[in-house]
């Protein structure tokens, strides 16, 4: 009941706008869904707007690394999380191959890395020095590890290489891949009752920067060509041998047909732009909030309408 109340309030905020789009064809807007909160919620949000201006709309369940290729080909329409660390690789190779651009660049600045939780480096004071990791690996070592350390990494499709940045770094570390970004999150509340050391990928913007104060661990600082090129990092036999970008970029993507077949919708794609709260936030109201992604959605666009209302095409308001 909830959610209805609250999209019909969003509906409401549109509503005058809707006879104003007439160019946009009535097939289908396919939008992406993965598999972590921001992006879920975000979709949602740009769905309801999108759908209340009269478009049809349709969520597909996508692999994040994939989904490139998929809008390349038209078969999905645009991806609203673009993150330099992990899907720059993909998103440029799609690039390259022409089909998809840069629909522009959100306020948000990212940064995706091994990360502890601030009681951790009260175990190992050298941190946040990746060279410290070697002396601490007894803290974080497990049953399972034996004497080396654990270190939790993101699901396997986020293609994080924190298996291989360990071997170019030479770090005693186990690399597993966690299930899902819940999993992340269930492992460091275990961890925090008894205050545990614990090393897990994290991002920012999420939701996890305000319930777990912590830091990422300060890699040899990213250079381009770190996940190419051998020669570049302190390795030179070695790809992965530096940290992700600390200021990454977080992108919006389209289908090259995309603006002459949804105008627009188009314009309201290339003017949408979150900022870190804002993302954060969309997390947290599914995360800590326990809400269904577009029950968050509605609650999002109620509470935030001066952000939205200037995305939509001239005219509309």
């Amino acid at each position: 009941m909830k959610t209805k109340i609250l999209m019909s309030a969003a509906a409401l905020a549109l509503g005058t706008t809707t006879a104003s789009f007439a160019e946009d064809s009535s097939d289908p807007i396919v939008i992406p869904i993965h598999n972590w909160s921001s992006q879920i919620v975000m979709s949602h949000v740009v769905g309801q707007i999108l759908e209340e201006m009269g478009s049809n709309v349709e969520f597909v369940t996508t692999d994040s690394q994939a989904v490139y290729e998929s809008v390349r080909l038209g078969d999905v329409t645009m991806e609203l999380e673009v993150w330099e660390g992990a899907f720059g690789a993909s998103f440029r190779a799609a690039l390259e191959k022409g089909g998809l651009h840069d629909a522009g660049d959100h306020n948000a600045v990212t940064r995706e890395d091994w990360w502890y939780p601030m009681w951790t480096k009260d175990a190992c004071p050298g941190l946040p020095s990746w060279e410290a990791l070697n002396d601490c690996a007894h803290l974080f070592a497990t049953a399972e590890t034996g004497d080396k350390g654990l270190f939790l990494d993101g699901p396997v499709d986020w293609l994080k290489h924190g298996k291989e940045r360990a071997e170019a770094l030479g770090i005693n570390y186990v690399v597993k891949n966690a299930g899902s970004a819940a999993a992340l999150w269930a492992h460091i509340g275990a961890a925090e009752a008894d205050r545990t050391p614990v090393l897990v990928f994290n991002w920012t913007p999420n939701f996890a920067e305000a319930v777990w104060p912590g830091e990422f661990v300060e890699f040899p600082a990213w250079e381009d060509g770190c996940d190419s090129d051998p020669a570049v990092g302190p390795n030179p036999d070695a790809l992965y041998d530096c940290g992700n970008p600390a200021s990454g970029y977080l992108k919006k993507a389209a289908w090259d047909g995309m603006p002459d077949k949804w105008p627009d919708a188009y314009e309201v794609l290339t003017k949408i732009s979150f900022t870190n709260p804002q993302i954060a936030e969309m997390a947290k109201l599914v995360d800590i909030d326990w809400m269904e992604p577009e029950e968050a959605a509605a609650e999002w666009l109620e509470n935030n309408e001066a952000v939205w209302k200037g995305w939509l095409p001239e005219g509309s308001s």
